[in-house]
């Protein structure tokens, strides 16, 4: 009993510096490289630069919370394969999370001032999924991955064609974000109802708000 309790006390360090690493912006090295993209010198107008930072600031903060889900949901997988297969895809989440910061560099603007709070309630949303069950857990992914899908094809829609390499990493994120869904309902994955799914829209909604300004 003690070591369990022991080994589970490690997981939950080893959590909150994952927690304090990402918020700091210390967890920001890829293991995969930039999507290629072509390069040219326009500038983007004011007007779109600024709509642009916004939009990448809340992709980032999305990043943030995909990492404190998957690792949620990790922490409290039922078996090793759903662990397993959690922790890949919290891996390719993380390389969307250090482009997007590095765009966000290139902007020269900041990350959410939220983000913290964001981290937080994404690791216990994810943490009460993995305890209602893999296929649920499973659910829970399916879904977040299918409105990332959708406002990521916003947020192509919005960013001018021109600026190829924010449309390189948005194009490559959303392939991933297919994969991870698609991968998931393999897995077991159950869809949720139509009241669970407005709920999450919603709050999906109010993240982009404040996000997008904060």
């Amino acid at each position: 009993m003690r070591k369990n309790q022991t080994s589970f006390s490690s997981k939950l360090l080893t959590e909150f510096d994952r927690f304090l690493k990402i918020n700091s912006n210390q967890d920001n090295k890829p293991t995969r490289h930039l999507p290629d993209y072509k390069r040219n010198k326009f500038t983007l107008p004011t007007e779109d630069l600024n709509t642009t930072k916004g939009l990448m600031r809340i992709n980032h903060t999305g990043e943030v919370c995909a990492q404190a889900l998957y690792y949620g949901q990790a922490l409290f997988a039922k078996d090793k394969a759903t662990y397993h297969h959690l922790i890949q895809a919290a891996d390719e989440e993380h390389d969307h999370l250090c482009w997007c910061y590095e765009r966000l560099n290139d902007f020269n603007t900041h990350t959410s001032v939220l983000n913290h709070f964001w981290y937080a309630s994404s690791f216990l949303l994810g943490s009460t999924a993995a305890l209602l069950g893999d296929r649920i857990s499973y659910g829970f992914v399916i879904e977040i991955e299918k409105q990332v899908e959708n406002h990521l094809q916003e947020h192509i829609d919005k960013i001018p064609i021109e600026d190829t390499k924010t449309h390189a990493i948005l194009a490559q994120m959303k392939a991933d974000e297919i994969r991870h869904g698609n991968n998931a309902r393999k897995a077991g994955g159950i869809d949720f109802p139509h009241s669970v799914k407005t709920v999450m829209t919603a709050l999906s909604k109010v993240m982009k708000f404040l996000v997008y300004r904060l």
